[in-house]
């Protein structure tokens, strides 16, 4: 197994709404140096779906982003790890996730994107006061969830906000 470290910032601005935290890049996600870049991970066709957008570029999904003050984030820092599936992960260190959110005090909301990062975010920061959302993982693994109902779960969670 060889050691990771996380590979790029988070997407985040003092306007940041929402937080969505995945668990750690695929592989694809370091060759393309931006989130959920795996082909067969539904997140931005879900984005593209909910919001009525075509987003193909890495800037373009930012600016994107930081437009809908929606924040990208991932709580793993570093791993070991032999394939792109979550529960591959081994030798964990996480990312400072109340420093951020002290940091960008608009975010009022996470939704966590798959079990892993639920699970890591409940067990490891219990101080954190916001709402936090189990939102199914993305990932094409987690091919039990059929789209339509991955779009609905999104959906949902987005409504709360005034950009959707």
């Amino acid at each position: 197994m060889k050691k990771y470290d996380y590979p790029f910032s988070p997407v985040v601005d003092k306007n940041s709404q929402v937080l969505i935290l995945g668990s750690f890049p695929s592989f694809d996600s370091f060759k393309y140096d931006f989130y959920y870049a795996n082909k067969y991970n539904a997140f931005w066709k879900i984005i593209n779906d909910i919001f009525q957008v075509n987003l193909q570029k890495n800037d373009e999904k930012k600016e994107f982003m930081q437009k809908k003050e929606i924040a990208l984030w991932d709580l793993i820092a570093s791993c070991k790890r032999d394939s792109s599936l979550d529960n591959n992960l081994k030798e964990i260190k996480l990312n400072d996730i109340p420093s951020l959110l002290q940091k960008y005090p608009n975010i009022k909301k996470i939704g966590c994107n798959g079990k892993k990062s639920y699970d890591l975010l409940i067990k490891n920061f219990k101080d954190i006061k916001l709402e936090v959302i189990y939102l199914t993982s993305t990932s094409s693994a987690n091919a039990r969830i059929k789209y339509k109902e991955k779009l609905k779960i999104y959906e949902e969670f987005f409504k709360c906000m005034n950009t959707a």
